[in-house]
């Protein structure tokens, strides 16, 4: 079982980003950007608010491929703890 949700994880993130980065690319190709840049520190939170779908899809996509690695145990974490005694 663990197997199969990874792989599902990986095929629905692979398509995810595909599809992200297909939109990204028709609209470069199509549209020139003219959209002002965000001044300061603020330029994150800017971004973020700004994002297109093109781009929410790209960032799913590589959620669910490290969903997907974690899943499969390609990446692995280590949590301990240990006290020492005087």
């Amino acid at each position: 079982m663990q197997d199969f949700i990874a792989a599902l994880l990986a095929i629905l993130g692979t398509l995810l980003v595909l599809a992200g980065a297909t939109v990204t690319v028709a609209k470069t190709v199509a549209v020139p950007a003219t959209e002002p840049e965000a001044a300061g520190g603020r330029r994150i939170l800017s971004w973020i608010s700004r994002a297109n779908g093109a781009d929410r899809l790209v960032a799913w996509g590589v959620l669910l491929l490290v969903l997907a690695a974690i899943a499969s145990g390609a990446i692995s974490f280590n949590f301990g703890a240990s006290a020492g005694t005087r």
